[in-house]
């Protein structure tokens, strides 16, 4: 234990007396960011996407957009969100001429990520609810855009809405790769400190352990939210 004792005092070394939290603070703080804008991002990106599949394919116009969907589900399911992020930092920036912050490109390409999969996701969630829900709709003289954001998405949500935390906690968890572009994070925050002081066992267990209270707190504000959800159709 003499051993173990002294690995916890040189963490809490760097992590109190030489300001070691600030950073973690900082990481903390940086996949939250990501994790819930990539999360709202995935979420209307998705949701954008998934009209366009269940939209009917009389037109042209739709078959094309369609197409467009298929090529970016495509892409973002088919290749590592890591390759992404490299692609989009050190490829696609430079290219393009432009200069943005590391973070700024961590989370447009978590949130553009998390649209592909939100997608299939949210396509899922409007083909469970009840077609009449859809006829029911029209027959009142709404079109097709005021139908689905009015009625069949909000029951949609409710359907898949699990599945949505899953994807949060997915999101929460991959946010480690975002060190390869530079961007403060929690897994960034804890290697750095294992590396100043020669000690990563301390460390990863203390990260491991943030990780898993951020998970368990999703999992019960989603749960919480699918009860306070159950209760309003109950009333209704």
């Amino acid at each position: 234990m003499g051993g173990f004792d002294r690995k916890i005092q040189k963490f809490w070394t760097y992590f109190y007396e030489y300001g070691g939290y600030n950073d973690v603070l900082i990481g903390l703080r940086n996949t939250l960011l990501i994790a819930v804008i990539g999360l709202i991002i995935g979420v209307v990106i998705g949701t954008l996407i998934a009209a366009v599949r269940v939209m009917p394919k009389e037109k042209k116009a739709t078959g094309v957009l369609n197409s467009i969907c298929d090529v970016y589900v495509s892409f973002f399911r088919g290749t590592p969100m890591v390759v992404q992020l490299l692609l989009a930092y050190y490829v696609l920036l430079p290219l393009l001429g432009l200069n943005f912050s590391s973070l700024a490109v961590s989370i447009t390409v978590f949130g553009l990520n998390s649209g592909a999969y939100v997608s299939e996701i949210m396509r899922s969630g409007i083909q469970s609810v009840d077609p009449g829900q859809m006829e029911a709709g029209r027959a009142l003289g709404l079109n097709f855009v005021t139908t689905m954001v009015k009625i069949i998405v909000p029951q949609a949500v409710k359907n898949i809405l699990p599945t949505l935390g899953n994807e949060f906690i997915v999101l929460v968890k991959e946010t480690s790769i975002v060190s390869f572009v530079g961007t403060a994070d929690l897994y960034k925050a804890f290697n750095d400190m294992g590396t100043n002081s020669y000690e990563f066992m301390v460390p990863y267990i203390v990260m491991a352990l943030i990780y898993i209270v951020l998970v368990l707190a999703i999992t019960v504000m989603v749960k919480a939210l699918e009860r306070s959800l159950g209760k309003s159709d109950r009333r209704n």
